[in-house]
């Protein structure tokens, strides 16, 4: 098949091809490959494998994602079949029913999901369009239809230096917002790490390149430290004869970089730069007690810190991975989190819910399922908008997990800080919709009471209870959320009819005839957002409906002397002033494909300048020009990708711009003065302000100076580093 390749490199691709073939032979039936070939040879007779919209050939890309599919999450002969098959039906050279006829109704199945969702991608979905919580529905009626994508996504972004500037952006963007936490919730932790890891390279490569050049700097001595610790249990462990291997595994550039951004430190003061894992070889039936005696081993050698110990052997976390953490002090006096498990809890800790149908059977693992049906119950209200949906949703993706039991014994896992609210509406939406308390081993406690893992919860209820509007300041469970915000709506809108009636009747009974623009203008001028809220203060009592009557004809007879008055000259009216400079230079900026000369507003929430990685986005006061790791990005990607433009700088900088500084140091009496004077020697550079604020022996600053491109700005950033007493340097 390498002769339908354009551009590719024929042997690379045949390698690959033959990897496939091999990792498929034994799970897929007598002739299946012999079939899928003749689609394939057919297909291309008619053009079928050209590039695709992302630049990439469509071959590679298929061969490349049903390797993936294989190899990385284990997933066997349908899924395979559907990745190869799917693009066939996708440009109708050939039908579903003749999948169904040729194979199976399980691969037509996948194949109907994956073309639901192709389909949705061609129309551009953004997360405000309703054709967002399709997209997601269709990922949750098959659960293979989201492994699929997820492998498509991974190769895409392995890809992305390849795929074409329009659309590397926007597949980034959804790599770190929806497939990165959806691989997380099923399981697949080296998939998500590998998702977020490159998204963070194409969205902040100076942050990506300072921690992966951080990590490659301290790879010798970190090698080092974890010889030495492993040695001494690798001794122990054989000398029990246990059957084991031991290897160490460094964070993620991703985690890395969320720690030195949540915890403001340095680079050099992250402890936990690793993790040590211990796997056992060993027969079901002993994996517990072998990971307990490897436990018992580890901490009779080191100190174990018992507040960051993490049991997923007892009891595993809802996507079946199980795993004994602990967190012990080694030499230096420097604390190593110990990761214990066997090779099957490994093979489903990498491979998530693909590798537990490999070992079905073994343990009633209902989790996945439940999440499943959860996802399903959330998409499937009609009162929530699709960027409810995704927030709710990964609230219970990245969560921490907690096990709290009914007074029965029967065992609902929860997310961390989850309330007696929440396990009311995770046992029965009725039962949280009147619940008013809960009692906790024998102790009234209020529905906001936060429950701890253990705990054993009888729920109170009343029949007079309904849900309120302050529930969800509390609430941390997708279903409690979508349940609470169903049910204010639906009082709402009860509550509305009623003030609407009511004012209706107060109008005709005054003998006055509504003019709806005119009722509009009153409720907007009380400082009414939306109408809804106007008519609840209504129907609550906090507005008198005869006092809204009588502002009425007020305005109304305002209205009618005005009229007769008006004397406008369109002459003497002056456009609003627009606040944000305006540019048209067409030696520096190309908008799109090649369009120079359009006006252009520099985004004042990042200030880019020449030199930076940008983008335009079409507002409505034009096009706004932003950094591509402006704080604001992800949103707009995420929402507006439709309106996003590809920007680039061209020419010579010709302009000077804004540049804010932050810089943290000792407080030394001459070093602000060294600072400006190395400000003052750059050429072409200018310090509009600076401010100072000093305590606890360090100061910290904020200079804004003007300057001309980035290569420009990090000369004297470097300069700035180099003077005695700072410690960091940062462009904010």
């Amino acid at each position: 098949m390498e002769y339908l390749l354009t551009g590719e490199d024929p042997a690379v691709f045949l390698k690959i091809y033959r990897r496939l073939l091999k990792g498929v032979r034994d799970m897929v039936l007598p002739g299946d490959l012999v079939k899928v070939r003749r689609y394939i040879e057919a297909a291309s007779e008619k053009d079928a494998y050209g590039k695709d919209i992302y630049g990439l050939n469509v071959l590679n890309r298929t061969i490349h994602t049903a390797l993936i599919v294989v190899e990385e999450i284990g997933l066997k002969r349908t899924s395979v079949l559907a990745v190869l098959l799917s693009h066939l039906v996708l440009n109708n050279h050939c039908d579903i029913k003749e999948i169904e006829n040729n194979f199976d109704s399980d691969t037509a199945g996948i194949i109907r999901g994956l073309v639901k969702t192709h389909h949705l991608y061609d129309k551009k979905v953004a997360i405000d369009n309703e054709n967002f919580r399709t997209l997601l529905l269709s990922f949750a009626e098959d659960v293979r239809v989201i492994l699929i994508l997820i492998a498509e996504r991974l190769y895409l972004m392995r890809m992305a230096k390849k795929i074409t500037e329009d659309h590397r952006l926007q597949i980034t963007a959804e790599a770190s917002y929806l497939y990165a936490p959806l691989s997380h919730r099923l399981g697949l932790y080296k998939i998500k790490s590998e998702l977020e890891d490159l998204s963070l390279k194409f969205q902040d490569r100076e942050m990506y390149d300072f921690i992966a050049g951080k990590i490659n700097e301290t790879k010798r001595s970190r090698d080092k430290y974890i010889a030495e610790f492993i040695a001494p249990i690798e001794k122990k462990l054989q000398e029990l004869g246990l059957n084991f291997d031991i290897k160490g595994r460094t964070k993620s550039i991703h985690s890395i970089r969320n720690k030195l951004l949540k915890q403001q430190i340095e680079f050099e003061n992250i402890y936990d730069l690793f993790a040590i894992r211990i796997i056992l070889d060993t027969s079901v039936e002993k994996e517990k007690a072998e990971c307990w005696q490897v436990y018992s081993v580890v901490t009779d050698m080191y100190q174990p810190n018992p507040k960051r110990m993490k049991d997923w052997l007892s009891i595993p976390k809802s996507n079946g991975y199980e795993s004994l953490h602990i967190t012990v002090m080694g030499q230096e006096g420097r604390w190593v989190e110990v990761q214990i498990r066997t090779k099957r809890m490994d093979e489903i800790a990498e491979k998530g819910l693909a590798a537990h149908w490999k070992y079905k059977g073994l343990k009633n693992e209902s989790g996945l399922d439940n999440w499943l049906n959860n996802v399903r119950e959330v998409l499937e209200s009609k009162d929530s908008s699709p960027t409810d949906l995704i927030h709710d949703l990964k609230m219970d993706l990245y969560d921490e997990e907690i096990f709290v039991f009914t007074p029965k014994g029967d065992l609902f896992k929860l997310p961390q800080n989850s309330t007696v609210l929440d396990f009311a509406f995770a046992i029965h939406t009725g039962i949280g919709s009147k619940c008013v308390s809960a009692k906790i081993n024998g102790k009234n406690v209020s529905i906001r009471h936060k429950l701890q893992s253990g705990d054993q919860v009888y729920i109170q209820t009343s029949p007079n209870q309904t849900p309120k509007q302050d529930w969800l300041g509390f609430v941390v469970t997708s279903k409690a959320r979508i349940k609470i915000k169903q049910s204010l709506k639906e009082q709402a809108a009860k509550q509305v009819e009623y003030a609407k009636e009511l004012l209706r009747r107060r109008f005709k009974n005054r003998k006055i005839e509504e003019e709806e623009a005119r009722l509009m203008r009153i409720i907007k001028k009380k400082g009414y957002k939306n109408i809804t809220d106007f008519y609840a203060d209504i129907a609550d009592g906090n507005l008198d409906v005869n006092t809204i009557i009588d502002q009425y004809l007020e305005l109304e007879k305002k209205e009618q002397e005005a009229s007769e008055h008006v004397d406008r000259s369109v002459e003497n009216y002056c456009a609003p002033a627009f606040n944000d400079e305006i540019y048209k230079k067409e030696d520096v900026l190309v908008i799109d494909k090649n369009l120079t000369g359009i006006d252009y507003a520099l985004a004042k929430c990042c200030n880019p300048i020449y030199g930076d990685e940008i983008f335009g986005f079409v507002s409505t006061q034009g096009i706004k020009i932003h950094r591509l790791n402006c704080s604001n990005a992800p949103v707009l990607f995420k929402k507006y990708g439709y309106r996003i433009v590809k920007s680039r700088w061209a020419g010579k900088s010709s302009a000077n711009y804004p540049v804010t500084l932050k810089i943290v140091g000792h407080d030394d009496i001459g070093i602000v003065t060294n600072i400006t004077s190395v400000i003052a020697k750059e050429n072409g550079t200018t310090l509009r302000s600076i401010t100072i604020d000093s305590s606890d022996g360090l100061f910290q600053g904020t200079l804004i100076v003007m300057l001309s491109d980035t290569s420009v700005m990090n000369t004297l950033i470097k300069k700035i580093k180099m003077i005695k007493g700072v410690k960091h340097v940062s462009r904010s």
